[in-house]
């Protein structure tokens, strides 16, 4: 581990490894406190991290029987048993694995008007204290959906998708002409509240964005800058990733 800053950062040259290394952590933090609220994340990174936290966890015998999750955000314009919505991919790749109960599993809804879906979500954030957030990165720095220029202090909310993030989504798309251009997200400051964040990056396409996460200024026109004033973050980087760091290198 090399600390910067507040940061933790963990590098490997296997991304597999550095899964390892998160899913340990979460799996850890279980052990200790089985009722556990975990933030969770998704896109192409979270992939590595779930895949490895089923292995460990069967291989531990760790249970989420009584694990909360809160994802931090859901695509609006889908139906969410399409198999482009995050609540399938998180079936997909983390929920059908272990033994999670479906009632302390939360997703923003699209089951209704989206302002009552985001006042839903932010009632349910505010009657739980996450213990531990699971990050990713955007090119533009973006947090869960928050893109350049949304407040700190932002809560749960209606985000319209920057022309660079619909272009990055469309690798998730078999039709990238109906690609969402909205989506429900936690606020920054609901992912602030978090007790500790482990934020995921790999890739040579990350490189500019983690030099910029660990070098630049707080500033909103790069939302992730604003972990530099949480307490306690955990950075899981490949060799890729880092390159771009003089500091991280091997």
């Amino acid at each position: 581990m090399k600390k910067i800053g507040n940061f933790n950062i963990f590098i490997d040259k296997s991304f597999d490894s550095v899964c390892e290394l998160a899913a340990q952590e979460i799996l850890d933090f279980i052990k200790k406190k089985p009722n556990a609220v975990i933030g969770l994340a998704t896109g192409n990174t979270p992939k590595g991290l779930y895949k490895s936290l089923v292995k460990k966890a069967k291989e531990q015998n760790v249970s989420f029987k009584q694990v909360t999750t809160f994802n931090l955000d859901e695509y609006v314009g889908l139906d969410e048993k399409s198999s482009d919505s995050y609540n399938v991919y998180m079936q997909k790749h983390l929920f059908q694995h272990l033994d999670f109960d479906e009632n302390r599993i939360h997703l923003p809804s699209l089951s209704k008007d989206i302002e009552q879906n985001i006042d839903d979500y932010q009632k349910l954030l505010s009657e739980h204290k996450i213990d531990i957030q699971i990050l990713g990165i955007g090119s533009n720095g973006h947090i869960g959906f928050n893109e350049p220029g949304t407040k700190f202090d932002s809560k749960v909310h209606l985000a319209d998708l920057t022309e660079s993030t619909i272009y990055d989504n469309q690798i998730y798309f078999k039709d990238t002409n109906n690609i969402p251009k909205q989506a429900i997200t936690m606020g920054i400051d609901d992912i602030m509240k978090a007790g500790k964040i482990l934020l995921l990056a790999s890739g040579s396409n990350k490189r500019k964005t983690i030099k910029t996460l660990i070098d630049g200024q707080i500033t909103e026109s790069f939302p992730a800058s604003i972990l530099k004033k949480h307490p306690l973050v955990y950075i899981y980087l490949d060799h890729h990733a880092a390159l771009d760091i003089s500091t991280l290198q091997f």
